[in-house]
């Protein structure tokens, strides 16, 4: 299978990941204009399904190093099987709140509240359970971008109309959504071998974790998202005679967007093996920063702001910049 061997490439690899993980959403605010998030999401998680199957038979599977897919899941243990599993779970809960949360009140909020939440509590657990890196510039890093999540949250307080009702409930979608989203990349992680050259024995290579944790994505969405089309967080109920109506470029925005975000998970567990979790999760979920350029710049989520939010908006990139910045220094700090 294909390994990473230095710590830059793993760095290169994460900066990748970033730019899926904060641009994946861009195919929801697409499909957004003509059918619901819920019935977008089935097709996300077929996305990331798809893209997971492919890379494990592929990157997963070439090469001497490690073990093939087939050949390491044979050899898996249930423990490890399961854990990876809980991650989809865990992951898929999470991630619905941020697409309502998108749905509700735009990418220039939900990434940065949600995933700027997520990657605090992330990196603080993955460092826990697996301490690389220079704690000092780890966690000052982590406090730079936790600054830069309080001052997105002000900013979108400022808007017109924000102050309660569904802008209210935007903003607890994207806190309940990063609490979640903080634990899933640690059961992953735990499922697979710390060496992935020379794996361990009933343990994952990194290929095959994405996979089964794609699984748990996939039967958990079985679950979820039937109950919030049931029970949605705005508007009436969604039937799935809506979803088997819809056009098929709308199925297909909704596949890319699910293989965009795969893009960058695989890249992110395959970087971890130089990078450490903590640092390889942190960086990935530099995302929010990538997400709010697009909805700041693009969609112009802020357009309609009072003087002075701005300047709020710029001290938030400036924020996740230093953070990032000393998430990357501080593998060798």
């Amino acid at each position: 299978m294909f390994v990473v061997e230095s710590y830059s490439w793993a760095v290169f690899f994460c900066l990748i990941t970033m730019l899926c993980w904060g641009s994946w959403a861009n195919t929801q605010k697409l499909a957004g204009k003509e059918w619901r998030f819920e019935l977008f999401y089935w097709d996300y998680v077929i996305g990331v399904f798809i893209l997971s199957l492919v890379m494990a038979l592929t990157l997963g599977s070439f090469g001497e190093q490690g073990r093939s897919f087939l050949e390491d899941l044979a050899q898996a243990q249930a423990g490890n099987v399961a854990s990876a599993f809980l991650g989809g779970v865990i992951f898929n809960a999470a991630n619905i709140l941020l697409v309502a949360a998108i749905a509700i009140a735009g990418m220039a909020v939900a990434f940065p509240v949600g995933i700027g939440l997520a990657l605090v509590l992330g990196v603080v657990v993955n460092y826990l359970a697996a301490p690389i890196g220079n704690p000092g510039y780890l966690f000052a890093g982590v406090a730079l971008v936790a600054a830069a999540i309080l001052l997105d949250a002000v900013a979108y307080r400022r808007l017109p109309g924000q102050g309660q009702g569904a802008g209210t409930k935007g903003l607890v979608l994207s806190v309940l959504c990063g609490i979640l989203m903080g634990f899933f990349y640690r059961f992953v992680a735990q499922s697979m071998s710390l060496d992935f050259v020379d794996l361990e024995p009933g343990k994952l290579s990194p290929y095959s974790a994405v996979f089964v944790f794609s699984v748990g994505l996939l039967l958990s969405n079985l679950v979820f998202n039937t109950l919030i089309m049931k029970r949605p967080f705005v508007g009436t109920p969604v039937s799935f005679t809506e979803y088997f109506k819809g056009e098929a470029k709308l199925h297909w925005i909704g596949i890319l967007g699910g293989a965009i975000w795969g893009v960058g998970m695989v890249l992110s567990i395959v970087a971890s093996g130089q990078a450490g979790f903590a640092i390889s999760y942190g960086l990935g979920q530099g995302a929010t920063m990538v997400a709010a350029v697009w909805g700041v710049f693009v969609w112009k989520e802020f357009a309609e702001a009072p003087a002075g939010t701005n300047r709020l908006i710029l001290l938030m990139f400036l924020g996740y910049l230093a953070g990032l910045t000393l998430i990357i220094v501080s593998r060798f700090a």
